[in-house]
């Protein structure tokens, strides 16, 4: 006769190994794509490739976006990105580890990219007189 306390431990170690064979896991991925495409992206300051462009991430908060191309004016966004419900702390523990499916949690985030402004050559030679008058005559 197996006693209560077996059996409770018996429901224990059954429940411990259903706990780690299930697959639950969520996947998070951040989509940047900016118009016009093919600018670098850097995130939170190292190189993730061309837009469009797709990156793993761990963990949600604000983010460190810098886009970088030739002829366009460097845009650099802190972009918010919130846990969805279900990454709450608390509820995070059952949606990690125990739901029977993957859970895919894509975020795209879309930049229009200003063209750079040249200023005309007159402007940047007066500039530069200015300067080099100041120069000369110290602080």
């Amino acid at each position: 006769m197996v006693s209560r306390l077996g059996h409770t431990r018996c429901l224990w170690i059954l429940l411990a190994g259903l706990c780690l064979l299930q697959t639950g896991c969520v996947s998070r991925r951040l989509m940047v794509q900016s118009n016009p495409p093919g600018a670098l992206v850097l995130l939170e300051g190292e190189e993730v490739g061309y837009t469009p462009v797709a990156v793993d991430f761990t963990y949600y908060g604000t983010r460190e976006i810098t886009l970088i191309k030739d002829g366009y004016e460097t845009l650099k966004v802190m972009q918010p990105v919130p846990a969805p419900w279900y990454q709450w702390p608390g509820i995070d523990f059952f949606s990690d580890n125990l739901l029977p499916h993957r859970v895919t949690d894509r975020r795209r985030l879309s930049y229009s990219m200003q063209p750079k402004q040249i200023p005309p050559s007159e402007d940047l030679l007066q500039r530069a007189d200015q300067l080099r008058n100041e120069s000369r005559l110290g602080p």
